[in-house]
């Protein structure tokens, strides 16, 4: 198994990645020499996706330990975690990430090469975050049948992840098994995320696809030419309630409407066990200009006032099924949660 797009590269001192926000129209790559060039490719949204964030903020500790290791590791590591924290605050593979990078530390702070073994250990997460979207893909693909008519919502492929995807791995996973399918894209406002970037991927891909605006996915269940949704997420909690991509709560209600399967795919590091519920998650608002702006180019009087959740909740009755790298979670999810965790022993 291996990246399907290439999109992040480290030589040991500086991490380059690829700008999302720069596509579809170029692929130009932005270099990280210190702990806040990656804290404002994350901010910015120049790189996004819940896993992709967890996996460059890993490096980003890493940078900083090389910075100054001579004014102390562990002061370091904090200065690092403190402000790759602060980026996004939804998304909780970011803290899970810094908190694997600080227990490293922990367990190997009194060996001479600890530097090094906190480089690889940003590299397992890595490279274990690949492994994991086969894993969900090889779960997740048993629901995918030829002919089906699937779709989804923001990016949740290669491009937010280490390089092979969550939901669209699913889809990456049917077509490497020569299923038929046709992969209906949502745009995905307010930064059409959807049409910038999963479009990207599904062309490169070579996989069949339709480009929709978010507001038509209603008509287009009603009238039947949408069998499945597939969408990632940014934060599971205890209940199996969910925080992904703004817009996602009005596909679960539209899907359940119309007896539509509704399947969210994410890494175990998604998780957020120490919440009951959706209702806890925390919501990113962000700026006003990513909704009046497209391409620079004003769609609204520039002074509007706006209001921009990054992402919205879903609830877990809404949900057909959650799928991670651990298996399959169907409802009630709460039970489902706490085996496959082993909450409680």
């Amino acid at each position: 198994m291996s990246a399907i797009i290439k999109h992040i590269e480290w030589d040991g001192k500086i991490l380059k990645v690829l700008d999302q926000k720069r596509l579809p129209k170029e692929e130009q790559w932005l270099e990280c020499e210190r702990v806040e060039d990656v804290c404002r490719v994350i901010k910015d949204m120049n790189i996004r996706g819940a896993p992709l964030i967890g996996i460059v903020a890993a490096f980003g500790v890493v940078i900083n330990v090389k910075n100054n290791k001579s004014h102390g590791i562990e002061k370091a590591i904090n200065e690092a975690i403190a402000l790759l924290s602060q980026s996004r605050p939804t998304a909780v593979n970011l803290f899970w990430a810094l908190e694997r990078m600080k227990a490293t530390y922990t367990r190997n702070k009194a060996r001479e090469d600890v530097v090094e073994v906190l480089e690889q250990e940003a590299y397992k997460i890595w490279e274990e975050d690949i492994q994991i979207s086969e894993k969900m893909a090889e779960y997740g693909v048993q629901f995918v049948e030829s002919g089906d008519r699937i779709l989804t919502h923001c990016n949740a492929g290669a491009l937010a992840t280490g390089g092979y995807g969550t939901a669209l791995g699913v889809i990456y996973k049917a077509n490497q098994q020569g299923k038929d399918i046709l992969v209906y894209v949502d745009e995905t406002r307010p930064v059409l995320q959807g049409a910038r970037l999963t479009c990207w991927e599904l062309k490169k891909a070579k996989i069949k696809y339709k480009l929709i605006s978010d507001n038509m996915a209603g008509f287009l269940m009603n009238q039947r030419k949408i069998d499945k949704v597939f969408v990632g997420a940014d934060r599971i909690v205890k209940n199996g309630g969910f925080a992904n991509k703004i817009g996602t709560y009005s596909l679960a209600c539209l899907a359940k409407k119309h007896n539509i399967p509704f399947y969210v795919v994410a890494p175990s590091s998604s998780f957020d066990l120490n919440l009951e519920n959706e209702t806890q998650i925390p919501i990113e608002y962000r700026s006003r200009e990513e909704v009046i702006f497209i391409n620079e180019k004003p769609i609204a009087p520039v002074d509007s006032d706006v209001e921009n959740p990054a992402f919205d909740v879903t609830p877990p009755e809404l949900v057909t099924a959650i799928i991670c790298e651990k298996g399959i979670i169907k409802p009630p999810f709460t039970e489902g949660i706490s085996r496959i965790f082993n909450l409680g022993k």
